[in-house]
Protein backbone atom coordinates (compact mmCIF):
# COMPACT_ATOMS: atom_id res chain seq x y z
CA UNK A 1 0.00 0.00 0.00
CA UNK A 2 1.35 3.21 -0.87
CA UNK A 3 2.10 5.57 1.91
CA UNK A 4 -0.27 8.81 2.88
CA UNK A 5 -0.07 11.70 1.39
CA UNK A 6 0.51 14.30 3.47
CA UNK A 7 -2.53 16.44 4.52
CA UNK A 8 -1.66 19.63 2.03
CA UNK A 9 0.51 18.43 -0.99
CA UNK A 10 1.10 22.27 -1.26
CA UNK A 11 2.98 22.52 2.08
CA UNK A 12 4.60 19.58 1.82
CA UNK A 13 6.31 20.69 -1.02
CA UNK A 14 7.09 23.89 -0.27
CA UNK A 15 8.05 22.68 3.00
CA UNK A 16 10.70 20.07 0.67
CA UNK A 17 11.75 22.75 -1.78
CA UNK A 18 12.64 25.21 0.73
CA UNK A 19 14.99 23.19 2.60
CA UNK A 20 17.16 22.75 -0.41
CA UNK A 21 16.39 26.16 -2.13
CA UNK A 22 14.78 28.76 0.33
CA UNK A 23 16.42 31.62 2.09
CA UNK A 24 17.87 30.92 5.25
CA UNK A 25 20.31 33.27 5.90
CA UNK A 26 18.68 37.14 6.15
CA UNK A 27 19.58 39.68 8.43
CA UNK A 28 16.31 39.17 10.07
CA UNK A 29 16.41 35.39 10.19
CA UNK A 30 18.81 35.31 12.70
CA UNK A 31 17.57 35.77 16.15
CA UNK A 32 14.16 36.57 14.67
CA UNK A 33 12.20 38.30 17.52
CA UNK A 34 8.96 40.19 17.32
CA UNK A 35 10.75 43.32 17.12
CA UNK A 36 13.15 42.48 14.99
CA UNK A 37 10.46 40.39 12.78
CA UNK A 38 8.26 44.00 12.73
CA UNK A 39 10.62 45.83 11.62
CA UNK A 40 11.79 43.81 8.51
CA UNK A 41 7.98 43.33 7.46
CA UNK A 42 7.43 46.75 7.40
CA UNK A 43 10.63 47.71 5.52
CA UNK A 44 9.86 45.02 2.92
CA UNK A 45 6.31 46.52 2.29
CA UNK A 46 6.74 48.16 -1.42
CA UNK A 47 10.44 47.01 -1.26
CA UNK A 48 12.51 44.45 -2.82
CA UNK A 49 14.81 42.44 -0.29
CA UNK A 50 18.17 43.34 -1.68
CA UNK A 51 17.27 46.85 -1.39
CA UNK A 52 15.88 46.75 2.34
CA UNK A 53 19.40 44.74 3.85
CA UNK A 54 21.75 47.80 4.79
CA UNK A 55 18.55 49.17 5.84
CA UNK A 56 17.56 47.09 8.40
CA UNK A 57 21.02 46.17 9.60
CA UNK A 58 22.02 50.24 10.24
CA UNK A 59 18.22 50.26 11.42
CA UNK A 60 18.90 47.33 14.49
CA UNK A 61 22.44 49.02 15.11
CA UNK A 62 21.30 52.14 16.62
CA UNK A 63 17.32 51.01 18.24
CA UNK A 64 18.21 47.25 18.78
CA UNK A 65 15.26 46.56 20.82
CA UNK A 66 11.78 48.59 20.35
CA UNK A 67 12.41 50.92 23.41
CA UNK A 68 15.58 52.37 21.94
CA UNK A 69 13.32 52.93 18.95
CA UNK A 70 10.16 54.37 20.70
CA UNK A 71 12.84 56.76 22.88
CA UNK A 72 14.36 58.14 19.40
CA UNK A 73 13.27 61.44 18.27
CA UNK A 74 11.18 60.85 14.54
CA UNK A 75 13.97 63.24 12.72
CA UNK A 76 16.48 60.39 13.77
CA UNK A 77 14.16 57.57 12.66
CA UNK A 78 13.43 59.12 9.18
CA UNK A 79 17.21 60.36 8.89
CA UNK A 80 18.25 56.37 9.27
CA UNK A 81 15.00 56.05 6.87
CA UNK A 82 15.96 58.21 4.06
CA UNK A 83 15.82 56.90 0.53
CA UNK A 84 13.84 53.46 1.41
CA UNK A 85 10.77 55.68 0.63
CA UNK A 86 6.50 55.52 1.62
CA UNK A 87 7.93 57.76 4.72
CA UNK A 88 4.42 57.14 6.37
CA UNK A 89 5.76 53.55 6.94
CA UNK A 90 8.82 54.93 9.51
CA UNK A 91 6.27 57.47 11.17
CA UNK A 92 3.77 54.39 11.91
CA UNK A 93 7.05 52.69 12.82
CA UNK A 94 7.65 54.94 15.50
CA UNK A 95 4.31 55.46 17.05
CA UNK A 96 3.67 51.40 17.18
CA UNK A 97 7.01 51.14 19.31
CA UNK A 98 5.59 53.89 21.54
CA UNK A 99 2.58 52.13 22.13
CA UNK A 100 4.36 48.72 22.42
CA UNK A 101 6.66 50.17 24.72
CA UNK A 102 4.16 51.87 26.83
CA UNK A 103 2.13 48.42 26.83
CA UNK A 104 4.99 46.56 28.24
CA UNK A 105 5.65 43.64 26.02
CA UNK A 106 4.41 43.12 22.16
CA UNK A 107 1.54 41.66 21.10
CA UNK A 108 1.66 37.63 20.54
CA UNK A 109 -2.34 37.67 18.93
CA UNK A 110 -3.44 38.40 15.58
CA UNK A 111 -5.89 41.38 16.78
CA UNK A 112 -3.35 42.92 19.48
CA UNK A 113 -0.84 43.65 16.25
CA UNK A 114 -3.20 44.25 14.16
CA UNK A 115 -4.35 47.16 16.41
CA UNK A 116 -0.54 48.60 15.73
CA UNK A 117 -0.36 51.49 13.16
CA UNK A 118 1.07 50.01 9.93
CA UNK A 119 0.49 46.40 10.33
CA UNK A 120 -2.36 44.55 8.35
CA UNK A 121 -3.68 41.19 8.00
CA UNK A 122 -0.18 39.69 6.08
CA UNK A 123 1.95 41.89 8.07
CA UNK A 124 0.55 40.65 11.43
CA UNK A 125 0.62 36.80 10.19
CA UNK A 126 4.31 37.01 8.77
CA UNK A 127 5.08 38.23 12.55
CA UNK A 128 3.28 35.61 14.46
CA UNK A 129 4.75 32.81 11.54
CA UNK A 130 8.58 34.33 12.17
CA UNK A 131 8.94 35.16 14.99
CA UNK A 132 6.36 32.95 17.18
CA UNK A 133 6.14 29.85 14.69
CA UNK A 134 1.84 30.31 14.98
CA UNK A 135 0.33 29.09 11.74
CA UNK A 136 -1.24 32.32 10.63
CA UNK A 137 -1.35 33.02 7.01
CA UNK A 138 -0.27 35.67 5.00
CA UNK A 139 -1.05 37.38 1.53
CA UNK A 140 1.39 39.78 0.40
CA UNK A 141 2.58 40.21 -3.28
CA UNK A 142 4.17 37.22 -4.17
CA UNK A 143 1.84 34.91 -1.60
CA UNK A 144 -0.88 36.80 -3.87
CA UNK A 145 0.99 35.68 -7.20
CA UNK A 146 1.86 31.86 -5.98
CA UNK A 147 -1.87 31.08 -4.96
CA UNK A 148 -3.77 33.00 -7.99
CA UNK A 149 -1.63 30.84 -10.34
CA UNK A 150 -1.80 27.01 -8.52
CA UNK A 151 -5.57 27.74 -8.52
CA UNK A 152 -6.19 29.73 -11.67
CA UNK A 153 -7.99 32.62 -10.06
CA UNK A 154 -8.72 35.11 -12.08
CA UNK A 155 -9.62 38.48 -11.41
CA UNK A 156 -7.04 41.28 -10.29
CA UNK A 157 -5.25 40.25 -7.13
CA UNK A 158 -6.28 43.27 -5.02
CA UNK A 159 -9.90 43.05 -6.32
CA UNK A 160 -12.28 42.95 -2.90
CA UNK A 161 -13.56 39.33 -4.54
CA UNK A 162 -10.20 37.97 -5.92
CA UNK A 163 -8.90 39.22 -1.89
CA UNK A 164 -11.48 36.95 -0.41
CA UNK A 165 -10.52 34.23 -2.53
CA UNK A 166 -7.17 34.32 -2.01
CA UNK A 167 -7.00 34.50 1.31
CA UNK A 168 -9.38 31.31 1.77
CA UNK A 169 -6.56 29.60 -0.45
CA UNK A 170 -4.05 31.12 2.51
CA UNK A 171 -5.68 30.04 5.43
CA UNK A 172 -6.28 26.24 3.60
CA UNK A 173 -2.56 25.42 2.75
CA UNK A 174 -1.12 27.40 5.94
CA UNK A 175 0.43 24.37 7.90
CA UNK A 176 -0.17 24.11 11.69
CA UNK A 177 2.87 23.18 12.25
CA UNK A 178 6.77 24.16 10.75
CA UNK A 179 4.85 27.66 9.93
CA UNK A 180 8.04 29.77 10.08
CA UNK A 181 9.53 27.82 7.15
CA UNK A 182 6.54 27.22 5.27
CA UNK A 183 5.94 30.87 4.76
CA UNK A 184 9.42 31.45 4.30
CA UNK A 185 8.74 29.18 1.46
CA UNK A 186 6.19 30.79 -0.15
CA UNK A 187 7.32 34.04 -0.05
CA UNK A 188 10.53 32.80 -1.59
CA UNK A 189 9.06 30.42 -4.65
CA UNK A 190 7.21 34.00 -5.58
CA UNK A 191 10.48 36.10 -5.02
CA UNK A 192 12.78 33.58 -7.24
CA UNK A 193 11.02 31.21 -9.77
CA UNK A 194 7.20 32.08 -9.58
CA UNK A 195 8.15 35.79 -10.70
CA UNK A 196 5.63 37.79 -12.12
CA UNK A 197 7.82 37.66 -15.16
CA UNK A 198 9.85 34.92 -17.14
CA UNK A 199 8.37 32.83 -14.40
CA UNK A 200 10.51 29.44 -14.22
CA UNK A 201 8.26 26.82 -14.21
CA UNK A 202 10.22 23.31 -14.84
CA UNK A 203 12.39 24.59 -11.68
CA UNK A 204 9.00 24.76 -9.70
CA UNK A 205 7.72 22.21 -7.15
CA UNK A 206 3.93 22.94 -7.47
CA UNK A 207 4.11 22.85 -11.60
CA UNK A 208 2.81 19.06 -11.08
CA UNK A 209 -0.86 20.51 -9.93
CA UNK A 210 -0.38 24.18 -11.18
CA UNK A 211 -4.29 24.83 -12.51
CA UNK A 212 -2.61 27.92 -14.83
CA UNK A 213 0.34 26.26 -16.17
CA UNK A 214 -1.80 22.95 -16.97
CA UNK A 215 -4.38 25.01 -18.99
CA UNK A 216 -1.39 27.43 -20.36
CA UNK A 217 -2.40 31.09 -18.81
CA UNK A 218 0.56 31.79 -16.57
CA UNK A 219 1.31 35.26 -18.18
CA UNK A 220 -2.49 35.81 -17.78
CA UNK A 221 -2.11 34.97 -14.15
CA UNK A 222 -2.79 37.12 -11.99
CA UNK A 223 -3.92 39.72 -14.27
CA UNK A 224 -3.02 43.31 -13.74
CA UNK A 225 -4.87 46.67 -14.29
CA UNK A 226 -4.23 48.48 -17.43
CA UNK A 227 -1.86 51.58 -16.13
CA UNK A 228 -2.76 54.46 -17.41
CA UNK A 229 -0.17 57.43 -17.92
CA UNK A 230 1.31 58.84 -14.92
CA UNK A 231 0.53 62.51 -14.31
CA UNK A 232 3.11 65.13 -14.33
CA UNK A 233 2.98 67.56 -11.89
CA UNK A 234 5.75 70.48 -11.53
CA UNK A 235 7.31 72.44 -8.51
CA UNK A 236 9.59 74.88 -7.96
CA UNK A 237 12.37 73.82 -4.64
CA UNK A 238 14.20 77.18 -3.54
CA UNK A 239 17.66 76.84 -2.08
CA UNK A 240 17.93 79.97 0.36
CA UNK A 241 21.38 80.21 0.97
CA UNK A 242 22.67 82.69 4.10
CA UNK A 243 25.96 84.21 3.53
CA UNK A 244 27.32 81.77 5.84
CA UNK A 245 26.65 78.76 3.48
CA UNK A 246 23.58 77.39 5.95
CA UNK A 247 20.56 76.80 3.57
CA UNK A 248 17.10 77.58 4.83
CA UNK A 249 14.76 73.94 5.16
CA UNK A 250 11.10 73.71 5.69
CA UNK A 251 9.60 70.59 7.59
CA UNK A 252 6.77 69.30 5.49
CA UNK A 253 3.33 67.93 7.14
CA UNK A 254 3.05 64.78 8.78
CA UNK A 255 1.33 63.22 5.31
CA UNK A 256 1.34 62.75 2.28
CA UNK A 257 4.03 62.27 0.29
CA UNK A 258 7.49 63.09 1.83
CA UNK A 259 5.64 63.80 5.19
CA UNK A 260 7.34 64.54 7.96
CA UNK A 261 11.09 64.98 6.19
CA UNK A 262 12.55 68.63 6.16
CA UNK A 263 13.11 69.96 2.41
CA UNK A 264 14.27 72.98 0.50
CA UNK A 265 10.62 75.06 0.68
CA UNK A 266 8.85 74.02 -1.91
CA UNK A 267 6.16 76.20 -3.63
CA UNK A 268 4.39 76.15 -7.60
CA UNK A 269 5.86 77.17 -10.38
CA UNK A 270 4.16 80.29 -10.73
CA UNK A 271 5.84 81.42 -6.94
CA UNK A 272 8.49 84.17 -7.85
CA UNK A 273 11.80 84.13 -5.43
CA UNK A 274 10.26 87.19 -3.96
CA UNK A 275 7.75 85.76 -3.09
CA UNK A 276 9.22 82.61 -1.80
CA UNK A 277 11.57 84.44 0.26
CA UNK A 278 8.35 86.77 1.59
CA UNK A 279 6.79 83.44 3.55
CA UNK A 280 9.74 83.50 5.72
CA UNK A 281 9.80 87.50 6.52
CA UNK A 282 13.53 87.88 3.77
CA UNK A 283 13.38 90.90 1.96
CA UNK A 284 13.42 90.97 -1.74
CA UNK A 285 16.49 93.42 -1.70
CA UNK A 286 18.43 90.55 0.37
CA UNK A 287 18.68 88.52 -2.59
CA UNK A 288 22.05 89.07 -3.93
CA UNK A 289 22.38 86.00 -6.63
CA UNK A 290 19.98 83.64 -8.62
CA UNK A 291 20.52 80.92 -9.89
CA UNK A 292 18.61 78.12 -11.76
CA UNK A 293 19.51 74.71 -12.46
CA UNK A 294 17.91 72.01 -14.82
CA UNK A 295 14.39 71.01 -14.14
CA UNK A 296 14.83 67.15 -13.57
CA UNK A 297 11.96 64.21 -12.82
CA UNK A 298 11.62 62.01 -9.37
CA UNK A 299 9.00 59.34 -9.73
CA UNK A 300 6.04 58.57 -7.40
CA UNK A 301 3.61 55.59 -7.86
CA UNK A 302 1.35 57.74 -9.00
CA UNK A 303 2.67 60.54 -10.69
CA UNK A 304 6.02 62.32 -11.88
CA UNK A 305 7.07 65.69 -10.29
CA UNK A 306 9.22 68.03 -12.38
CA UNK A 307 11.46 69.94 -9.79
CA UNK A 308 12.68 73.50 -11.07
CA UNK A 309 16.03 74.43 -8.92
CA UNK A 310 16.04 77.83 -8.12
CA UNK A 311 19.51 79.09 -6.04
CA UNK A 312 18.76 82.05 -3.36
CA UNK A 313 22.24 83.44 -1.89
CA UNK A 314 21.33 86.62 0.58
CA UNK A 315 23.30 89.17 1.38
CA UNK A 316 22.77 89.24 5.34
CA UNK A 317 21.38 86.80 7.08
CA UNK A 318 17.89 86.92 7.69
CA UNK A 319 17.35 87.83 12.39
CA UNK A 320 13.67 87.07 11.31
CA UNK A 321 14.47 83.88 10.62
CA UNK A 322 15.10 81.30 12.98
CA UNK A 323 15.13 77.46 13.98
CA UNK A 324 11.68 75.75 15.39
CA UNK A 325 9.57 72.85 14.65
CA UNK A 326 8.89 74.24 11.35
CA UNK A 327 12.34 75.93 9.86
CA UNK A 328 15.44 74.84 10.10
CA UNK A 329 19.33 76.24 8.45
CA UNK A 330 20.90 73.25 7.83
CA UNK A 331 24.49 73.64 7.38
CA UNK A 332 26.16 71.02 4.84
CA UNK A 333 29.47 70.81 7.33
CA UNK A 334 27.82 70.21 9.59
CA UNK A 335 24.53 67.95 8.89
CA UNK A 336 22.11 67.53 11.10
CA UNK A 337 20.34 64.11 11.79
CA UNK A 338 17.20 64.61 10.32
CA UNK A 339 15.26 63.25 7.64
CA UNK A 340 15.67 64.05 3.80
CA UNK A 341 13.87 63.18 0.76
CA UNK A 342 16.27 62.25 -1.97
CA UNK A 343 15.46 64.79 -4.38
CA UNK A 344 16.22 67.35 -1.12
CA UNK A 345 19.66 65.45 -0.54
CA UNK A 346 20.76 65.91 -3.90
CA UNK A 347 20.00 69.62 -3.96
CA UNK A 348 21.65 70.02 -1.05
CA UNK A 349 24.57 68.39 -2.34
CA UNK A 350 24.51 70.65 -5.24
CA UNK A 351 24.87 74.15 -3.50
CA UNK A 352 28.50 74.33 -3.23
CA UNK A 353 28.62 73.62 -7.04
CA UNK A 354 26.43 76.30 -7.79
CA UNK A 355 27.93 78.74 -5.18
CA UNK A 356 31.66 77.40 -5.05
Amino acid sequence: MAPAEPPDWLAARLLAWHERHGRKDLPWQRNPSPYRVWVSEIMLQQTQVQAVIPYFERFMARFPEVQALAEAELDEVLHLWSGLGYYARARNLHKAAGLVTAAGSFPTTQAGLEALPGIGRSTAGAILAFSMDQPAPILDGNVKRVLARFHAVDGAPNAPTTLCTLWGHAEAHTPQTCAAAYTQAIMDLGATLCTRRAPDCPACPLAERCAALAVGRVAEIPSTAKRGTKPVREARMYLIIAPTGVCLLERRPNFGVWGGLWSPPQREPSCSPQAACADFGIRAAAIAEHRTAPVFRHSFTHFHLDIEPHYLRLAEQPAAVGEGDRLLWYDPAHPPVIGLSAPAEALLASVREVFP
